[in-house]
This record gives C-alpha cells, structure tokens and sequence, in this order.
C-alpha cells in the first residue's frame, strides 16, 4: 500500500481522461453561450445607422446615465449652477452642437436628453459622457481652454462618445471577454486547481483589448467631435490647440489629477490624427467663414 500510494506515476496522482474532457466540454459551453449571447446583442445604431452589439437599449442608457449622474458630479466637485458665466458657456455651446448636429435629429433617442455640465473640480483634468447623454468637463480642463471652439471640439468629442454607444459597447464586449475568460479558466484547471493562472491571464489579456478597443473609440469620437463643430460655425483647427494644450500642461504629470490620460490616447498622437483629419476634410484650406467664437469667460 505504501509503495503504491508514494508512487508520484500512480493513477491516483494522474487526472481522469473522463474529468478532463467533461472539463473541456463545460469551458466550451460557457464559451458558446458568451458567444451567442454577445452576438444576440446586434443592433443598429438609431443616429449613426452602424451595426454594434450592445448591452443596453437607448432607454436603458439614458436611465443608467441619469442615475449615475449625480454621483459622479459629488465625486468631482459638484456640478456649478447655471447662474456661473463659465457654466452657461459649456451648457450654451454644448446644445449648439446638439442642435445644428445628427446627434439632435428627432430620430435620436438622446436628442431631448443632452445635457452639459461643469464641475467644480480644480485639479482634476477631464471631460466625459455618461451613457444617454449626460456630459461633464471639470473646471480644470475648462481654465486651460481659451476660447468656445476648444471647448466646442471637447464636447463635440463627448457627444460623439454617446451617439456611438460606446459605453453600451463596452459593456458588452466586458460581459463576452469574462465568459471567454471563464472558460480558459475551467478548460486549463485541474484537480488541484492549477487552472487558476491561466484564468488571470486570461481575465488580463481581457482587459488589454477592451483598453484597446477604448482607444479606437477615442480616435471615432475625435471624428464626430471635428464634424460637429464645423456643423456648429467652429473653426476645427482649435482642436489642435485643445491637443496641444493637454500635450504641453500634461508633461512628467502622468496620472494624479490627469484622469483624462488614462483612457485617451497620448494627446501628441490625435494632434497629428486630427490635423491630417482637418487636412483631408479641406484640402485648399479651413474656410473663412468658421471661427473660433468668443474668448470663454473666467
């Protein structure tokens, strides 16, 4: 018995070909419902027109950005009152761009549903949208824009976030990755559970793409920001200066208070992504009759 239980080859060390495959048929299973279920999320975006697979429907997303609003302006801030000059610019020219843009069509479910605001926050350097149309810039970023055009191009950039669903995208491409990553996990373990390596691995190999897939956003966002302030009489070079000013405040200040650095891309790389977008968008020159708007009250 002695020697048959010290025996490190005994089939009672060695995995069970039965356990093995019965592991491999559940990782499948739960590979193929994260499957079906992300592909059961297609859907055709009601301002762009483009295919996506998403986890909310619009009212879904206009009541989860309602509900998260509030929060998220406590956590930086508070949300300053319209009587504030500096705050009824960013409500002003963000409902220019709604207004004179696809992003308040009637047949937007987020048209009514718009709404711009800033925050009190003075060190924290950021502008973001929740799902269904609340969008925020703090205080921070607002003092280093110079003129309504800069601040134009950053909300421009916010509302293409919410015309694109990005968030509604995310989340479904989190919920098939954790499923995908699940799978791993059960497929590669064992009896001992030396699968659980392989499932964080897998779980972080998960993260880099939907970081990745963040960044794509950025650059798409960059696209309807441009486009919806020449829509609205600005001048889109100014979103070069609103690059440049990010580029230049943000050297050897990597994180802390740069929040708005940790989901966008280096802002040196949309500067030239954005100039050879201007570029190709007016060959012969920006025309005249787009503006830079009036300089934003302090």
């Amino acid at each position: 018995m002695n020697l048959i239980a010290s025996n490190p080859r005994s089939s009672l060390f060695r995995p069970r070909r039965g356990m093995l495959n019965l592991r491999v048929i559940i990782a499948l299973v739960i590979a193929l419902f994260g499957l079906i279920g992300y592909l059961g999320k297609r859907s055709t975006n009601p301002v762009t027109g483009e295919t996506q697979y998403v986890s909310l429907d619009p009212k879904q997303e206009i009541a989860l950005g309602l509900q998260a609003a509030p929060r998220m302006a406590e956590q930086m801030g508070g949300v300053l009152p319209a009587s504030d000059p500096r705050a009824a610019t960013v409500a002003r020219v963000g409902a220019k761009l709604v207004q004179r843009s696809e992003a308040g069509k009637p047949e937007s479910p987020y048209a009514q549903n718009f709404r711009f605001y800033l925050l009190g926050d003075p060190k924290t350097i950021n502008a973001f949208a929740l799902p269904g149309g609340p969008i925020f810039i703090t205080a921070a970023l607002y003092e280093k824009l110079e003129n309504e055009a800069q601040l134009a191009g950053v909300l421009g950039h916010e509302i293409g976030h919410v015309v694109n669903r990005h968030a509604a995208e995310h989340m479904a491409k989190g919920q098939l990755g954790g499923m995908l990553a699940t799978a791993v996990g059960v497929g590669a373990s064992d009896n001992r559970g030396r699968g659980f390596g392989t499932a964080i691995a897998a779980q972080a190999a998960n993260q880099v793409i939907q970081l990745r897939f963040g960044r794509q956003d950025e650059t798409e966002s960059d696209t309807y920001g441009l486009r919806y302030m020449i829509e609205a009489g600005y001048d889109p070079r100014q979103m070069i200066g609103v690059m440049e000013i990010l580029r230049d405040a943000s050297q050897g200040r990597r994180g802390g208070g740069w929040s708005i650095l940790q989901s966008h891309p280096n802002p040196e790389l949309r500067l030239e992504q954005i100039a050879a977008m201007i570029k190709q968008m007016y060959p012969g020159g920006v025309p005249a009759t787009l503006t830079e708007g009036e300089p934003l009250p302090r």
